[in-house]
C-alpha cells in the first residue's frame, strides 16, 4: 500500500503582499492522516487551502491505483521491495521545473516528502494568475496515521522557485 497526503495552499495575485503571505504562513505543512484509511492499492489523502475561502480546509480521501496518481503530478513505478517516485514535467504552468524528474525511491515504511510551487494561469479563457504550494508526502507500506505527519522523511526534494521572477531560491 501507498499513502499520500497533498497539500495545497493556493491564492489569487492579489495575495503576494507581505501581509497577505502571513495569512498563508504555516498552511503547507503534513497533518495527521484520517484514521480509518480505506484498503486500496494507493490512498491520496487531499487537502487545499485557498484565499478564496479564507484558508479553510477542503479534505478528501480517495483509492487510486498506481496509472491514477497521474492527475497529481507523480508517477510511481514498483521497483521490487521499494518504490520510484517521479514528478511529470511543469503541469503545463511556469516556472518549468527543470532537472531530473525522479525525485527518489522509497524502501519498505519509508517517507519522502517533495515540495513545489506553481504559478497557474486560470480556465481556459481566463487571463487572471493565482499561486499554489505544495507540499506532497508518500509512504510506501503501511505507517501509522499520527506518525506520517510527524515522521522525518527518509528522502526530500525541494523544487520551489521565486514565483514573482528572479532565481531559483537558495536552501
Amino acid at each position: 500500500m501507498v499513502t499520500i497526503q497533498r497539500v495545497r495552499v493556493r491564492w489569487s495575485a492579489a495575495g503576494r503582499g507581505a501581509t497577505r503571505a502571513a495569512a498563508r504562513r504555516g498552511l503547507c505543512r503534513p497533518v495527521p492522516l484520517p484514521s480509518p484509511l480505506p484498503d486500496g492499492a494507493v490512498v491520496v489523502h487531499e487537502l487545499l487551502a485557498e484565499e478564496a475561502t479564507g484558508y479553510a480546509w477542503h479534505e478528501d480521501v480517495r483509492v487510486r491505483d498506481f496509472e491514477r496518481v497521474r492527475d497529481i503530478g507523480l508517477e510511481l513505478t514498483p521497483d521490487g521491495d521499494g518504490l520510484v517516485v517521479e514528478r511529470l514535467p511543469s503541469l503545463g504552468a511556469p516556472p518549468h521545473h527543470g532537472g531530473s524528474h525522479r525525485l527518489f525511491r522509497l524502501g519498505p515504511r519509508q517517507v519522502g516528502e517533495y515540495r513545489a510551487n506553481f504559478r497557474f494561469v486560470g480556465g481556459c479563457c481566463g487571463s487572471t494568475w493565482h499561486y499554489e504550494e505544495w507540499l506532497i508526502r508518500i509512504a510506501k507500506d503501511v505507517v501509522d496515521a499520527e506518525q506520517f505527519a510527524r515522521r522525518r522523511p527518509a528522502h526530500q526534494a525541494d523544487r520551489r522557485v521565486h514565483l514573482y521572477g528572479g532565481e531559483p531560491r537558495s536552501r
